[in-house]
């Protein structure tokens, strides 16, 4: 529980500095906004290319992971998808409050997997979460950018535009370089490694403090039929695909841990940015990672307990 807890714990404690930083030293609107946009188009890219460009994956499970990772977040997906009508009218939804439940219930916390990867399993942690980057990242990156430009307005947008939207996403671009680089097993400069991985740690915190600016806190803890299913879904429904899953196809020991960690941790700060940069529910994603991210705490170590990592 202590290695759950120590990961989860500053990632909601920076949440909560954002909150006290917008209504104290920086209160104005246009600077949170400027940084915003270079959270999207500088630091988040460069955290994906060198995470995914540097990535080593000799020796491990790759493609088990791959397909125990993908499966359980499509399944999901293509049930909302689905049940996007009846949902909408059965909790009088928005087309930018679905897409903000869909990112809550599909994407995850790439951050919190890195910390708790590596606080069980060290560099081996790491070098198997990076699996999940190459796997989820540009595919659920895609999807997202695909269902904001669909649905996040009442009027239907043309092929063409949702092509443009996805074409000039810079977090599917970043995932795509840095899948190239690895894949073409070309040597990245010292320096060059260095100054992205600067740039990609900076994005953590900044993406964590534009969420808690973007917070309303009176409603934080105000749970509504968004919050509780994008919280199902990505807590319990994913984790308990992704454990089944794992096990059928013989993971064990760490690979299966990572597995299930990415399953079960909380929705990505990304989401936000992505809602804003979009025209998503932008309050409605910030309240759906603040109050999953309380409760992983709990949700996280059942999953891993339940696929025997850990024991309660």
């Amino acid at each position: 529980m202590n290695i759950v807890a120590n990961a989860l714990l500053p990632v909601f404690l920076v949440i909560a500095l954002g909150v006290v930083l917008k209504r104290t030293l920086l209160k104005s609107e246009e600077a949170w906004q400027s940084i915003e946009r270079l959270t999207y188009f500088v630091l988040f890219p460069a955290l994906l290319i060198v995470t995914t460009g540097t990535a080593d994956l000799t020796g491990i499970p790759a493609r088990g992971m791959a397909i125990a990772m993908i499966a359980p977040f499509a399944v999901v997906a293509a049930l909302l998808l689905l049940l996007r009508p009846a949902l909408m009218r059965a909790f009088t939804l928005s087309g930018p409050s679905f897409t903000s439940i869909f990112q809550g219930s599909t994407r995850w916390n790439s951050y919190i997997s890195l910390a708790l990867a590596g606080a069980l399993y060290g560099a081996e942690g790491l070098a198997l979460t990076s699996v999940a980057l190459i796997a989820l990242v540009p595919l659920f990156n895609l999807v997202s950018v695909w269902v904001l430009a669909h649905f996040a307005s009442d009027e239907k947008m043309d092929a063409r535009t949702i092509t443009g939207h996805i074409l000039r996403n810079p977090l599917i671009w970043s995932c795509i370089a840095g899948i190239a680089i690895n894949l073409a097993g070309l040597p990245l400069p010292k320096f060059a490694v260095a100054f992205g991985d600067i740039l990609g740690r900076a994005s953590l915190a900044i993406g964590l403090l534009l969420v808690g600016a973007g917070l309303a806190i009176g409603d934080v803890w105000k749970l509504d039929a968004g919050i509780v299913t994008a919280t199902i879904l990505k807590l319990v429904l994913l984790p308990v695909i992704a454990i089944l899953l794992g096990k059928t196809l013989g993971l064990e020991g760490p690979p299966l841990a990572i597995v299930v960690i990415v399953a079960s941790v909380p929705t990505a700060p990304a989401t936000y940015v992505l809602a804003r940069q979009m025209g998503g529910d932008a309050p409605l994603i910030a309240r759906i990672l603040t109050f999953q991210t309380a409760v992983a705490f709990v949700t996280v170590t059942i999953a891993l307990a339940a696929a025997g990592i850990l024991w309660l």
